[in-house]
């Protein structure tokens, strides 16, 4: 049996998310898939595990800086990494590594952040989003990230949020496009040829590129059409083989991970098993299935995870 590293999985762990209640009732309200059981009750989560599938966790967005002044949100990024590290160090037959949080609204404690993230055993990167305060995460305020993130040889996992000068969104087609929109302002900034040795996992198996592939060529710069090929991208489209299959054609095998947002998209535990046999359908060799499985995130982060 192919053993799989999940690198795209979700938490709210209980001490963050009673902290981030404490400051903002309405949450729940505000983002109704948080109340998923299995975000915050890992015990609950644990009876729904399939007891093979090792995950990479990382927080749903709900993010400090939203909330916080620049000291109070860095301070609570910090616990929040503490506890994701905890949770890790001692559920690690179902927990493979953490993903860091960083407030964004204070670049200097973000970088001290990154820098204890790159020496730790349990945090294997950091989560940012498409947007920031107000602005796209390729913004010129945010350079220092990617460049930290480079310089310490550190992957970024990259989530979408809504966009909130639109009127519209939803949580079927939104989220696609703010992927792809931040994936286009990354490679528009430059940041891959300032910063060559980036590692970027996006979420949703890169959105709407691979399906807009020939729009990309056609229409920017030569450097830029092949600065979108440098993305990494997960699994999480809830199975459609033919679309991961396009997937892989434009990003390389070698650039794909198994991921699939759970425990989200399918109740009561998420995707696992339908992505899974998504992959399985492919007609890809095996080398090439376990390097999506596991072997590309272990190369990427250094690691042996399984």
């Amino acid at each position: 049996m192919t053993q799989k590293i999940d690198v795209f999985a979700h938490v709210l762990l209980p001490k963050f998310y009673e902290e981030m209640l404490s400051i903002e009732p309405k949450l729940p309200d505000l983002f109704p898939f948080i109340q998923h059981p299995h975000l915050t009750h890992l015990e609950k989560r644990r009876l729904a595990w399939d007891g093979k599938t090792r995950q990479i966790i990382s927080y749903v967005n709900v993010n400090p800086e939203d909330y916080l002044e620049p000291q109070r949100a860095a301070l609570l990024c910090q616990a929040a990494n503490n506890e994701l590290t905890e949770t890790v160090r001692t559920n690690d037959d179902m927990f493979a590594a953490g993903v860091a949080m960083i407030p964004m609204n204070n670049p200097e404690a973000a970088v001290q952040i990154l820098e204890q993230t790159a020496k730790s055993d349990e945090l294997a990167g950091v989560q940012l989003f498409t947007r920031a305060l107000g602005k796209s995460i390729a913004d010129p305020a945010f350079h220092v990230i990617f460049e930290t993130c480079a310089r310490l040889d550190l992957p970024i996992w990259l989530h979408p949020i809504f966009d909130g000068r639109k009127p519209d969104n939803n949580i079927i087609f939104s989220w696609e496009y703010e992927l792809t929109q931040a994936m286009l302002q990354i490679v528009q900034a430059g940041l891959y040829q300032k910063y060559p040795d980036l590692k970027i996992i996006v979420h949703h198996a890169g959105a709407m590129v691979p399906f807009f592939g020939e729009r990309i060529y056609y229409i920017l710069p030569e450097a830029q059409v092949a600065d979108f090929h440098k993305f990494y991208v997960d699994t999480a489209i809830l199975g459609n083989p033919k679309a991961l299959e396009l997937t892989i054609d434009y990003f390389g095998a070698e650039h794909v991970l198994f991921g699939t947002d759970a425990p989200l998209g399918i109740a009561p535990s998420g995707a696992t098993q339908v992505i899974a046999e998504a992959i399985e359908e492919l007609p890809l060799s095996k080398t090439d299935k376990q390097a999506i499985f596991s072997a590309n995130i272990e190369r990427m982060i250094g690691k042996r995870l399984l």
